[in-house]
């Protein structure tokens, strides 16, 4: 009985799930029964589903290009960003420069004309030579300083106070002949040199040669003073006053020695400076030179009036006729050899 109730427990259930299956299975769509065909159009259809199946398919193998391109394309983005910063060269100061020299030179700019250099091109003279002659007349200077001390403070002691007495600053510097025909003769070389100075300052005579111009110049203020000499000792031996001669031939030579000691710091400069300096100087050793002789006609004047009465006008004429005129012959002589190149 207990078997049978559980048979008859059992048949409800059973029969209500297989209604169930039965209506969801029903309640489906059931799909077509493709029957298989044999003919040239079944065929076709088989082959439109594998070429489906191909462009199925294709995709994937789309997709794996795809990824490549990708990639190849964040290469080439790496290697354009790697490209695209170049290292920076830094500008030169040269570069600077002729930039800014381009920009302000007017005749680096287009279009303006060029000028060519078409100055002549001056011989080199080698003047080497002028160190040691120059030092030569400095050591010379030095010597005679050194050796004669008490000569040379009588000298600028008789210089800078005329109202002393002529005859004991005569016989004070006639104790030491020799360092007075030193000083003379320094004074000769000082002045020939200081004259070439001012020629080659001035390219008066840039073709002579040095070794013969100089020695010419200091023979020929040789010459000079030496006639000078010689004429004042015959004028005084002429009209009887041969203690006024002496007396005038000591304040010309007295003169000539502080002349001579002057110029040597002229002739350094002149030698070595640059043009300008150079120039300059000469205006300054002109204007010294001009005031000696001017202190040394005025003492002259001042002694020769205690020997003899005359009147202003005739010592005006005497030192046109025997200072000034032969200064103007010379001058005029020097000019005209250097303007036409004849004397």
């Amino acid at each position: 009985m207990a078997q049978q109730a559980d048979s008859s427990a059992r048949v409800p259930a059973d029969t209500h799930t297989t209604v169930i299956r039965h209506v969801a299975d029903t309640s489906r769509p059931k799909p077509r029964a493709i029957k298989p065909r044999t003919d040239s159009t079944g065929r076709s259809i088989a082959v439109r589903r594998d070429t489906t199946r191909h462009i199925v398919a294709a995709p994937i193998v789309h997709k794996d290009s795809t990824r490549l391109a990708t990639d190849t394309s964040h290469i080439a983005s790496d290697s354009t960003k790697v490209a695209a910063v170049p290292k920076v060269k830094p500008v030169s100061f040269y570069d600077i420069y002729m930039k800014k020299l381009v920009a302000e030179n007017v005749f680096l700019k287009p279009g303006k004309p060029s000028y060519a250099d078409v100055n002549p091109i001056r011989p080199f003279h080698d003047l080497d030579w002028l160190v040691y002659v120059v030092a030569g007349i400095t050591l010379l200077i030095a010597v005679i300083r050194l050796a004669y001390q008490k000569y040379f403070h009588d000298l600028f002691r008789a210089f800078l106070n005329p109202t002393l007495s002529q005859r004991q600053l005569k016989d004070q510097l006639s104790q030491s002949p020799f360092p007075n025909f030193l000083l003379n003769a320094f004074f000769i070389i000082s002045l020939g040199m200081y004259l070439y100075l001012v020629l080659y300052r001035k390219q008066v005579f840039p073709q002579a040669e040095p070794w013969m111009l100089i020695p010419g110049l200091i023979a020929l203020v040789a010459i000079v003073y030496g006639t000078k000499y010689v004429m004042l000792r015959f004028c005084g031996w002429l009209f009887g006053n041969a203690d006024l001669a002496d007396a005038y031939i000591f304040i010309l030579y007295l003169i000539n020695k502080i002349l001579g000691v002057l110029l040597v710091p002229f002739l350094v400069v002149m030698a070595f400076c640059s043009p300008e300096i150079a120039q300059t100087f000469l205006y300054i050793s002109i204007f010294f030179i001009i005031l000696l002789i001017i202190y040394r006609y005025i003492r002259s004047y001042s002694l020769v009036k205690q020997y003899l009465s005359f009147s202003k006008l005739h010592f005006f004429l005497y030192l046109c006729a025997f200072e000034v005129a032969p200064v103007l012959i010379l001058t005029k002589v020097l000019l005209n050899i250097w303007l036409t190149g004849n004397p």
